[in-house]
């Protein structure tokens, strides 16, 4: 199981948000570069980063940043937020990037998400599909369709799409566990690589993520408190 230590960027700053909500900030880094170089040196095989301003407003806001960790090191990274075009897509991968992530138009232009994987492929394209209730939200958590999760999901897998990041916006921030019935129904009915996001505390919910064959887990707020280490827990889960 893959373990993806996450640097979420606002106002140039690496935070982390409570149940989505851009008022329920806290600042763990004020550098985010800094912060990836923190988990590359802990092991970290691959990172996940997300504009959070680029989420909410439409279009890229951190790039270069995001470009910057991207130099860092041979680690692969996988980027969303604000994505908006094919252009934005081209200009993400041709910075190095290894995947990134489409979640608001999905929803809103999911023809754009089958030209995506039609012209980059399969392996670069990656649909972030986030929930409140079991509706997927978009536009930086802001706004919520009439769209299930598993819908979503069965439609982007006729467009393509391999893999998943299932967030539960209830969830994150909150260290109070994944939630395994939403995540296990999505692997057992779609057949898609699903990532689980959203509420890692400990040990026992990454066993839990993983127990139900979850390709990998989104892990932020437990490693910049401190209750998780990276370098333990990419030792034990990521054994081949």
């Amino acid at each position: 199981m893959q373990i993806y230590p996450a640097v979420d960027i606002k106002n140039g700053k690496c935070v982390r948000l409570k149940q989505g909500n851009f008022d329920a900030v806290t600042v763990y880094e004020q550098n985010p570069v800094k912060a990836a170089q923190n988990w590359i040196a802990q092991g970290a095989s691959y990172l996940h980063i997300v504009d959070l301003d680029g989420a909410k407003q439409g279009n890229s806001q951190n790039e270069a940043i995001i470009a910057e960790i991207v130099k860092l090191s041979d680690v692969p990274v996988q980027t969303g937020g604000g994505v908006r075009s094919l252009e934005d897509v081209e200009r993400k991968l041709s910075k190095g990037v290894a995947r990134v992530i489409l979640g608001t138009v999905a929803v809103r232009q999911p023809e754009l998400v089958r030209q995506a994987v039609q012209k980059f492929g399969a392996d670069k394209i990656v649909v972030g599909i986030d929930a409140k209730n079991g509706k997927v939200a978009v536009a930086g958590w802001e706004e919520v369709s009439h769209l299930s999760a598993l819908e979503l999901c069965l439609q982007m897998k006729t467009y393509g799409i391999k893999t998943i990041i299932y967030t539960d916006i209830a969830k994150d921030g909150m260290m109070s566990g994944v939630n395994i019935d939403a995540t296990k129904e999505l692997i057992e009915k779609t057949g898609l690589d699903i990532i689980a996001s959203g509420g890692i505390s400990n040990k026992q919910d990454l066993e839990k993520v993983q127990d139900i064959g979850a390709q990998g887990v989104i892990v932020g707020k437990a490693l910049y408190q401190g209750t998780l280490q990276l370098k333990e827990i990419t030792s034990i889960f990521e054994r081949k």
